[in-house]
């Protein structure tokens, strides 16, 4: 079973608009974001953990201006919290052993596959091809995505 934890190491190698999101809980402009219009097969993980977090095959295009997805890979790698910053009450997501701020998660969702909405922030991601799923230590998520 891998081990995922901050690593001050790899915080110390971010961008600014991914420390800026990831640690200052901030968000990026919409439309922006590197993973937006990503169609590949794989997965995406904790830009600072690298702990594994959302499948391609839960992706889909919300019309919100970030990436959107069903369902994290795995809920005990995913923690809501409660926020009530800027005069709303939203429910924050955030990566369990990296505590990277994510984005949010809202009920408006396809209804179909559950529901919600997993609205984040493609500055907190890092994506692994499926063709790069095992080299990288992923191997036991490859059920989870699909070919298209």
């Amino acid at each position: 079973m891998a081990k995922y934890e901050k690593n001050p190491d790899v915080v110390a190698t971010l961008t600014p608009e991914q420390y800026r999101v990831t640690q200052e809980n901030g968000t990026e402009r919409p439309w922006t974001g590197a993973y937006l219009d990503n169609k590949e097969v794989g997965i995406y993980v904790d830009v600072v953990s690298g702990e594994p977090l959302f499948a391609s095959s839960d992706k889909y295009e919300s019309g919100c201006g970030w990436p959107s997805f069903t369902k994290p890979i795995e809920d005990t790698h995913v923690n809501e919290l409660t926020d009530s910053t800027l005069g709303m009450v939203r429910t924050e997501v955030r990566s369990t052993h990296g505590d990277s701020h994510l984005g949010h998660v809202f009920p408006d969702g396809p209804q179909d596959r559950g529901g919600l909405r997993y609205c984040i922030n493609g500055a907190s991601l890092r994506f692994v091809a499926k063709s790069d799923m095992e080299a990288e230590g992923y191997s036991d998520y490859l059920d989870q995505v699909e070919d298209i």
